[in-house]
């Protein structure tokens, strides 16, 4: 892993409010709940320097860390990052932007898969390592966590690393139990915790805007067998208050609705008062 790089910091903040401004509104019953711009900066260098020159499956990216991560390499303001980059989320709004922002910007390294965590991964197994910032878990003791985890570890065959993102509050007691659960769930099935970076990301979050979330590190232990099927996900146990108290999925895709000019207000947002004629 390089050491960190001192950046332009301007530059820096530059470049993720172009991915930002390209970014779809959140979906909250879905969890959707982005991170705040100066801790996508942060959060985005770490990526990069984590996952320098590897293959990074992310399982959702509703902040779009996964264009921020490809933009920064790609303008020079980081000089490492991911060999490459592949988005797997459910919001075909999500992956039309990845699309597009890729196409406009010459992001070679960057793509996006329609897919919802509950059917069968689709591959390929042999991603280096993967990225998830998953619904919290706070109705459903992490469970939601673990099921996006779950195909975290999939997507690498069972054998790399991953970076979970997930709620971190020493105020409140529920954070304290989904990280317990998704340590253990982590170790049961052949990782093992390798760091935690506490406390580190704000949100736009307006029933609780001081919550805060942290980095989970997690590594394979050597000599796991290979992971070579992926199931689909149906015992109810796991799926209920998946998106929050009584809250189980039923959606399988969020489709996009297509339209022009994209990044700038749509016509539904707002109505024009004119001046009056004299």
């Amino acid at each position: 892993m390089p050491d960190p790089k001192e950046i332009d910091l301007r530059a820096a903040i530059n470049a993720i409010s172009d991915v930002v401004q390209n970014r779809p509104r959140p979906l909250r019953e879905f969890d959707q709940i982005y991170m705040k711009t100066g801790d996508m900066v942060l959060q985005s260098e770490i990526v990069a320097r984590w996952a320098n020159g590897k293959r990074l499956a992310f399982i959702g990216d509703g902040d779009a860390i996964g264009c921020c991560v490809a933009y920064l390499h790609k303008r020079g303001i980081l000089d490492y990052g991911p060999s490459e980059i592949a988005v797997f989320d459910f919001d075909e709004r999500m992956c039309s932007t990845v699309t597009r922002f890729a196409d406009s910007e010459s992001l070679t390294t960057l793509r996006s898969h329609l897919y919802n965590v509950l059917e069968r991964f689709p591959g390929p197994m042999d991603f280096e390592c993967f990225y998830t910032n998953p619904p919290w878990g706070a109705s459903n003791n992490g469970e939601s966590v673990k099921v996006f985890i779950q195909r975290g570890i999939e997507a690498t065959g069972g054998n790399g690393e991953g970076m979970v993102v997930i709620a971190d509050d020493p105020e409140l007691e529920w954070p304290k139990r989904v990280l317990a659960k998704v340590q253990s769930y982590a170790i049961e099935s052949g990782f093992y915790i390798q760091r935690m970076m506490p406390s580190l990301h704000s949100y736009h979050l307006d029933d609780n805007p001081d919550l805060r979330s942290c980095n989970l590190v997690f590594r394979s232990v050597p000599g796991n067998p290979p992971i070579t099927i992926s199931s689909p996900i149906t015992d109810s146990a796991r799926l209920s208050n998946f998106y929050g108290r009584d809250n189980p999925p039923r959606v399988r895709f969020v489709r996009e609705k297509k339209r022009l000019n994209y990044g700038k207000a749509h016509e539904d947002e707002y109505s024009l008062e004119l001046l009056e004629k004299k």
